[in-house]
């Protein structure tokens, strides 16, 4: 991969940004095999994260993975027997059920929170700060065109 003072402009976006995508893999797999975490499913750590930074709900954080709703399931449903995930019935729908981490959930949150840290310590050494505004407007922007080009339902 080239770097910021090398840029190579044949290469197409799509390949640069699943290279890009790996850096934030491989730091988080690092600090989550450092706390003797290695069980984590695919996808386990954007849920974990999620939950833990933004308290969001299982369902809105698997719907940002563009999966099925029976491997949405299944992510929870792994999550929670490999402790974790903790699910209770909601008290004030007792049809529903609430998601909540726990206390081995929270350590993995703290590990994946910290892979996520370093990376962007160093992109930031690496870029200025108008160039990472720029990426930042970048990837927003192309989030926004998959949300458009998203066929609803």
């Amino acid at each position: 991969m080239p770097t910021t003072a090398n840029l190579d402009e044949t290469i197409p976006m799509p390949a640069l940004m699943r290279a890009a995508r790996g850096s934030y893999a491989q730091s988080i797999r690092v600090h989550l095999e450092a706390r003797g975490i290695d069980d984590l499913p695919r996808n386990g750590p954007f849920v974990l994260g999620g939950i833990a930074n933004h308290g969001g709900s299982a369902g809105d954080l698997i719907a940002g993975l563009d999966v099925t709703k029976q491997a949405a399931s299944q992510l929870i449903d792994t999550l929670v027997v490999r402790g974790y995930l903790s699910r209770e019935a909601d008290p004030a729908d007792r049809r529903r059920q609430t998601i909540g981490l726990t206390e081995r959930g929270r350590e993995a949150a703290r590990a994946i929170r910290a892979g996520i840290e370093d990376v962007d310590t160093e992109l930031a050494r690496l870029v200025s700060p108008a160039e990472l505004v720029g990426l930042r407007a970048g990837l927003t922007a192309l989030a926004e065109i998959k949300d458009r080009m998203r066929p609803h339902s």
